[in-house]
């Protein structure tokens, strides 16, 4: 077997095909739950990343992942779900995986064993030194991950690498090296298992505080929140009613005033103000609720 951790034999599943369904569930549960414990491990490098996404996305820089197969795969869903969940528009947020679309659903043969395919799809969206690229491979050695951080490291963008390995090729290739070792895989070799969920995890960390640090939340409350439906615009009018301590029907009809624009909306009420005056407060004080309320 390889010398890889997330290639080598997990000893606690070694009779996997032998065990009941409960057995099997037992194990699978109790080695999942090595992941959070293993990730508090690397929270001093996470906090390293973020302040560096959450810096450049201030100055118009743009986070993007890049991956093979499920680390690709969960690089786009999180890209995708900043959208309506922080309102950011989808160049803000961009998740490349070797193979382009398709590979979301079917394997593309050869895609991830090429380097000079990663420098294609970032000539593509014009990587600029803004940027923030952060290499996702389960194994730490994805060519098409390493191709994406050395052509980065050309045009002078930040580089991240996350891995489920340690000292491994593509933590050399970043400034910011994150190894989360999970251990080996429940059944060998599938790192869509427990690597995949530690990527999920860290990458939802990545995200979120990114976007709290640009103002985007208040509280905890997603106050940019983009309500592409009625559920999401029942939710924009209760985060009002919450911040606002009104009545729903109030904060609904704040909410309409202001365009559907909920931070527009909070401030209006809470600096009792225009609209136009709270789009004011809001440009002038980097969109945060908090500081446009203040000053």
């Amino acid at each position: 077997m390889s010398n890889l951790i997330t290639e080598s034999r997990n000893e606690a599943t070694m009779h996997l095909d032998e065990m009941s369904i409960q057995q099997a569930l037992e194990t699978m549960n109790e080695e999942d739950q090595k992941v959070p414990q293993q990730i508090k491990q690397i929270l001093p490098d996470l906090a390293k990343v973020i302040e560096v996404t959450t810096k450049q996305f201030k100055k118009g820089g743009r986070i993007i992942y890049m991956g093979a197969g499920t680390s690709g795969r969960l690089g786009v869903l999180d890209a995708a779900e900043c959208v309506p969940t922080f309102n950011t528009t989808p160049d803000e947020f961009i998740g490349l995986i070797a193979g382009g679309q398709p590979a979301m659903t079917v394997a593309v043969e050869g895609a991830e064993d090429s380097e000079s395919l990663a420098h294609d799809d970032l000539k593509h969206i014009d990587l600029t030194d803004n940027d923030v690229v952060i290499g996702i491979a389960a194994s730490g050695t994805t060519p098409y991950v390493k191709g994406g951080l050395k052509y980065a490291t050309e045009l002078g963008a930040h580089k991240v690498a996350i891995s489920c390995n340690v000292d491994i090729e593509i933590s050399k290739l970043a400034e910011f090296p994150v190894e989360v070792n999970v251990g080996p895989e429940v059944l060998t070799g599938s790192t869509r298992l427990k690597s995949g969920t530690a990527q999920k995890l860290i990458l939802n960390m990545i995200s979120t505080i990114t976007m709290v640090g640009v103002g985007k939340v208040y509280g905890n409350l997603m106050v940019d929140v983009k309500a592409t439906n009625h559920k999401l615009v029942d939710r924009s009018v209760r985060i009002i009613q919450d911040i606002c301590d009104i009545p729903y029907e109030q904060a609904q009809k704040l909410y309409n005033d202001a365009d559907q624009n909920l931070k527009q909306a909070v401030v209006m009420y809470l600096c009792d103000i225009s609209k136009a005056e709270a789009e004011t407060k809001l440009r002038q004080n980097d969109n945060i609720i908090k500081q446009a309320i203040k000053n």
